[in-house]
This record gives structure tokens, C-alpha cells and sequence, in this order.
């Protein structure tokens, strides 16, 4: 198996990268510091894993590598995968210290950031030291959603790979084959999803999160009043809250546990006083998790009602092509006859406000309470 399967639809930016890693040195336009980007689901992490994989790896077929490094316990790839809402400057202190390191089996030392766009304008300074006189056998590989999400003194650092929205189609054939599900269901989840491919994934193997979606649309669509409007955006909180749960209980259980017997506490055993500040960093850690894990829960939400008036926008208009709520093809049509085209323009500029509402840390519930009034405003 090569370390590049499974990256759906990023043939140009395989070939860049598979080019780098298995020229000689100073050909194939190899370089100690690079930059990933992509719209979220495009399988930014998973292509910076590959790469590293390829640079350490004894080789394209080192599946073993690629599993150590996907583990993050290889010893020549360290990997920040932050759960907060920023990068802390100390993470990225840790990283430049470990990156002055020589590689212990392979031929490079890597350091991968993912979701470098959450670092602070010192963070990033901190970082940039780092990027202008790197270590001779170490490479930077960070990750984020665009080259603008970066400070412009990084991004003149960096050589740039920039991913493409990998097609429904060659999501679907990826559920299938990482899953097995059947392609009928892998193309509605790829669809709904639209192209995301972690998303996807969720839809195409969890009945629960199908039918919280569709509650979620259900309950956007049966909106008539400002009252109504207001228990909606209730409801839209409490799903996220349900689907963030979902997501963190039962990682956070496995953590602790794993926490509690590195420390030698049997299971239900007393936590001595000594080693209490520790499991108290990882509840807080945890804490800081479960915050963003609830915000990226209303942002799915808010990008699925988007998705839903934007396909009343485009049935509107009488664009062609499927919609992304094609399972709900019966509740578009009852809709449309109620959402002229204005209005959907209306409402998708509302949603776009409240996305960013929430990610300035607005209070949730207001912003969700906001754009569900503008919604009955538009349709009246």
C-alpha cells in the first residue's frame, strides 16, 4: 500500500509532493518549509501525514511509517493538532525546540502543524525565526485553509500546495472502500456533505448524525413566526451540543483512562494529592476541547442550512444540476413555493454573518436567535 492511497482527488498536488520527497536532494523542488491549503474536508492533515510519511519512510510503499506517524509516535515527525481555539505559543516554542533535533532513522526531521491559521500574530512571529534559518535536515509542513489565513511574512517563507474540492464521485468510491457501506448511501452522505470527506464519513456510518441533520433542516423549514424562531434556535443549540457530545465523550473517557495508567492509578482508584494537578490539566484541556468542538458543531450546522438555501436559491432560479439535499427533494419543492430567490439571497448572507458572529466568540444562542428572526423577516 502507498503512503499516497486514499488522498481523493488531489492528483496535481500528489504529483508536487511525491516529486519533492523522491528527488535527490536540492532537485524536485524540495524545500525545508511548506504550506497546504484547502477548504475544510479536503484532506489537508492527511496529505501533510503522506508527505511526511514519504520523507522519512524507507520508501512510497512504507505503510508502517505512515501508521506511526498517523499515531504520532514516530520518532523523526512531531505533530500539532491543537483541540483549542488557538495555538498556544508555548505548543509552537515545544516545536521549534524538537526541530532543531537530527533525525533519529530517517533522512529528515518533520514538524507538521495542522490548522496553522489558529496561531496568534506573536505565535506566528515565534514560528517565523524558526522558518528563516531552519535546521538543515528538518521540514515544516503546516496546514490551513488559505495562503491568507497567514501572516504574509510565512506565507513568503513557504512553497505553497493548494488542494482542490475532491468530486462527489471519487468520495463516494472512498466511503466505499473505507467503510463498505453500499454506494447508494456513500453518494448521499458525499453529497450532503458536499465533498467533505470526514463529514462524509460520519453521514455514510452514523444513523444518528443522518437523522440530526435532517432534524436540523426539518426544523429551519417549519419556521413561520419570531417566537417559533426563537425555540428553533434553542433546538439548533441543542443538536449541537448532542452531536459535539457524541464526538468528545467517549474520547475524553478514553483519555482519562489512559491518563489515570500512565499515572499507576488502578481503575476507580484514589488520584494521590501529588499527581492531581496533572488529571486536573486534562480535564481543562478537555473543558477547552468540548468549547470548540460545540462551535465547529454550529458551524456544520449553519454550512447545512446553507446548503439548503442554496439549493432553493438555484431551484429558484431554475439553474440545472442535483441539489445537495436531494434526499429531501419532497421538502425543497413544499419550500420553494415560500422562498423566492431574494430571500434565499437574504438568508444565505444572514447565515454567512452568524458564522462569523460565532467564530468573533459571540454568545451562540444570539447569534443563532438572530439569523433565524432575519430568516422569518426575509419571508414575509
Amino acid at each position: 500500500m502507498s503512503v499516497w492511497d486514499g488522498l481523493t482527488g488531489q492528483d496535481e498536488a500528489v504529483a508536487a509532493l511525491r516529486n519533492a520527497a523522491e528527488s535527490p536532494d536540492g532537485t524536485g523542488g524540495m524545500t525545508h518549509s511548506w504550506l497546504i491549503t484547502g477548504p475544510a474536508g479536503s484532506g489537508r492533515s492527511n496529505v501533510a501525514t503522506a508527505f511526511a510519511a514519504a520523507l522519512v519512510g524507507s520508501g512510497p510503499d512504507d505503510d508502517h511509517t505512515l501508521r506511526q506517524i498517523t499515531a504520532h509516535t514516530h520518532p523523526d515527525v512531531s505533530v500539532l493538532t491543537t483541540q483549542r481555539v488557538i495555538i498556544t505559543i508555548d505548543e509552537v516554542r515545544h516545536l521549534v525546540t524538537s526541530s532543531y533535533y537530527s533525525p533519529s532513522v530517517g533522512r529528515w526531521r518533520v514538524v507538521i502543524i495542522e490548522d496553522a491559521d489558529r496561531m496568534t500574530e506573536r505565535t506566528s512571529n515565534l514560528l517565523l525565526k524558526a522558518l528563516e534559518e531552519p535546521p538543515e535536515r528538518t521540514v515544516w509542513i503546516l496546514c490551513a485553509p488559505s495562503e491568507a489565513d497567514l501572516l504574509p511574512t510565512i506565507r513568503s517563507r513557504v512553497r505553497s500546495v493548494r488542494l482542490r474540492v475532491p468530486g462527489i464521485e471519487s468520495v463516494a468510491d472512498l466511503l466505499v472502500t473505507r467503510t463498505g457501506v453500499d454506494r447508494t448511501l456513500a453518494l448521499d452522505a458525499a453529497r450532503q456533505a458536499q465533498s467533505h470527506i470526514g463529514m462524509a464519513q460520519r453521514l455514510a456510518t452514523s444513523p444518528e448524525a443522518r437523522e440530526r441533520r435532517r432534524r436540523t433542516l426539518q426544523t429551519v423549514l417549519g419556521i413561520r413566526s419570531v417566537g417559533e424562531a426563537v425555540t428553533a434556535a434553542a433546538e439548533l443549540l441543542a443538536v449541537a451540543d448532542e452531536d459535539a457530545k457524541s464526538i468528545t465523550i467517549e474520547r475524553d473517557a478514553e483519555e482519562r483512562d489512559a491518563t489515570l495508567r500512565s499515572l499507576g492509578v488502578e481503575p476507580g482508584g484514589t488520584v494521590p494529592p501529588a499527581l492531581r494537578s496533572q488529571l486536573r490539566a486534562m480535564e481543562e484541556d478537555q473543558k477547552r476541547r468540548a468549547t470548540r468542538s460545540l462551535r465547529d458543531g454550529l458551524d456544520r450546522i449553519l454550512v447545512d442550512v446553507s446548503s439548503l438555501y442554496r439549493d432553493l436559491l438555484l431551484m429558484g432560479l431554475g439553474a440545472p444540476g442535483e441539489p445537495v439535499n436531494l434526499a429531501m427533494q419532497d421538502e425543497l419543492d413544499r419550500a420553494q413555493e415560500s422562498v423566492p430567490p431574494a430571500a434565499a439571497l437574504e438568508i444565505l448572507d444572514a447565515i454567512a454573518l452568524a458564522r462569523q458572529r460565532i467564530a468573533a466568540n459571540v454568545a451562540a444562542l444570539l447569534a443563532l436567535e438572530a439569523l433565524l428572526v432575519t430568516l422569518v423577516r426575509a419571508l414575509r
